[in-house]
């Protein structure tokens, strides 16, 4: 089955998703809608559509994708669900957890499929550590997502935790079967470097650092286990395990001397553009009613960590207690 799609906002992402529905065999791209109209018209020529308004767009779709500025998530996505479009929602799902909440309800009224883009948990590096990470005793996970300041007109008003940390956030909360007891953070007064600490209950550390100053672009997870360390970085989408093999004591010449070596496995990481993996796994949930990879409540809960590390990277600092005299 052919699912007819559209896009709400074709902007920098929603151009992307534009391409890849107009590529996919499993979808017909029926239109997009932008504020911007001459923009609109643009992208629909570009990939062999038309230009909407959105309610036109609304009544034509099965299926939208909303890729407009998080601060009109919660009106764009909900008009969507409540015209019974299922609909897949940019991360962050809105831009705080009572938005995010009332897109959910939206979609359970509407009985539609409502999706949240949190493109790195189909970053194939990623997928490929998901499936052995039950079999880590896991200590630490670290994630850095780095780069210079934007300067191609995108919106990033709601910061770096929102726009790049909650990334690592999402992807942390796949990993880590445990709720976040603690959380610690620290970061630049214009919010454009920010790093944090969660505290899971199981003991396991997470560290986050977020940066739009950064002359290098870095996109990494290490995840630090009892007998291993794993590796992955995003953008060559690779993974490397490594392990220490049992040492060894020799006998040189009378001398004993000791002997351990690492070992660098590396697995295989399938290709493929984490986007087009993206959309094509909400096609199948729309197509065949079924749960989606990253559900509204994922969103939520993932959010509600992002709003738990801005609280922390806002409060005031404790102060030393007073001096006191012998």
């Amino acid at each position: 089955m052919t699912v007819r799609v559209g896009v709400l906002g074709v902007g920098s992402m929603g151009r992307h998703h534009a391409r890849v529905y107009a590529e996919s065999p499993n979808a017909e791209l029926v239109g997009v809608s932008d504020v911007d109209e001459a923009n609109a018209t643009e992208v629909a020529r570009e990939y062999g559509t038309g230009a909407m308004a959105t309610e036109d767009l609304l009544d034509a779709a099965d299926a939208v994708s909303v890729a407009v500025p998080s601060r009109y998530h919660l009106p764009v996505a909900t008009e969507a669900l409540e015209s019974g479009v299922h609909t897949l929602v940019e991360k962050p799902l809105a831009t705080t957890t009572a938005d995010a909440q009332a897109i959910v309800d939206a979609a359970d009224a509407a009985g539609v499929v409502l999706q949240v883009g949190h493109i790195e948990r189909f970053n194939p590096a990623v997928r490929t550590v998901s499936e052995f990470v039950d079999d880590l005793d896991i200590i630490a996970v670290e994630a850095r997502r780095l780069g210079p300041p934007v300067d191609d007109g995108r919106d990033v008003g709601d910061g770096v935790v929102l726009d790049l940390m909650i990334h690592d956030l999402d992807v942390l909360s796949s990993l880590v079967d445990s709720p976040v007891a603690d959380v610690n953070a620290a970061g630049s007064p214009d919010d454009q470097y920010v790093a944090a600490t969660l505290g899971y209950e199981n003991d396991v550390v997470g560290s986050l650092t977020a940066s739009r100053v950064t002359q290098r672009k870095v996109r990494e997870l290490t995840v630090t286990a009892t007998d291993c360390i794993v590796t992955v970085d995003y953008i060559d989408r690779s993974v490397r395990i490594h392990r220490r093999t049992r040492p060894e004591f020799l006998v040189n010449d009378g001398d004993l001397r000791y002997r351990s070596e690492q070992v660098v496995e590396r697995p295989t990481v399938d290709n493929g553009e984490p986007l087009k993996k993206e959309l094509e796994a909400f096609l199948e949930a729309v197509r065949n009613g079924t749960d989606p990879v990253v559900s509204g409540r994922d969103g939520v809960s993932t959010l509600a960590l992002a709003e738990r590390v801005r609280t922390a990277l806002n409060s005031e600092p404790i102060p030393d207690p007073p001096a006191t005299s012998d």
